[in-house]
């Protein structure tokens, strides 16, 4: 498993980053077959606390996320992973349950990848005004990364999106092509975008 540990003005010395390669590790032993890729962020919380932020990416366009705030370092990483050892859990069956009621395989996480297509993300910032009280006329990028969107159905697209924390999920719609937005209302309820009269991009 490709772990990336990152402290925010916190040294991760050797031994917890041992321990939390080893925690990892075997959590996504018992779910996956394949290798994951996940980043670990300490951070320090208040006066005396301390934050861990664990991100896993589980497949095409499916990171799942989980936090602990502890007194202690080592038990802010614990309890995060107790929260995303859950997610995962919770993932997986959802997964097992939607193909097994459709009568499909459960793919694997090679599978999704391999159908999924490139797409850049990125990170642009807020239109914050000058000295002269105006906002700039174009945002700054100041992050960007690669991602891939995973075909699926539009049920399978909730599902990932009610088991993520994401705010919105961009996916290619496994019935016609096209490229469709499932998004998280204000009201608790989930918004489906389908442009069905644009073409696929192709």
């Amino acid at each position: 498993m490709k772990i990336q540990i990152s402290g925010r003005h916190i040294d991760a010395g050797d031994a917890l980053r041992t321990h939390v390669t080893e925690r990892l590790d075997a959590i996504m032993a018992k779910y996956f077959e394949r290798s994951m890729d996940a980043h670990v962020t300490f951070a320090r919380e208040g006066a005396t606390g301390f934050r861990t932020d664990i991100r896993v990416h589980i497949g095409a366009g499916m990171d799942l996320e989980a936090e602990g705030q502890a007194h202690e370092i080592y038990a802010a990483f614990d309890l995060a992973a107790e929260r995303i050892e859950k997610r995962v859990r919770r993932y997986k069956r959802r997964l097992n349950e939607h193909h097994h009621s459709k009568g499909l395989p459960v793919p694997t996480m090679a599978q999704a990848t391999a159908d999924a297509a490139p797409a850049q993300t990125y990170v642009l910032s807020g239109e914050a005004e000058d000295e002269h009280g105006e906002a700039p006329s174009e945002p700054l990028v100041i992050a960007e990364t690669t991602t891939h969107l995973a075909t699926l159905t539009v049920s399978e697209a909730v599902m990932r999106l009610e088991l993520s924390s994401a705010p919105a999920l961009m996916f290619k719609n496994r019935a016609h092509g096209g490229y469709n937005v499932v998004f998280r209302r204000s009201d608790g309820h989930i918004g489906w975008i389908d442009p069905a009269d644009l073409e696929p991009v192709r």
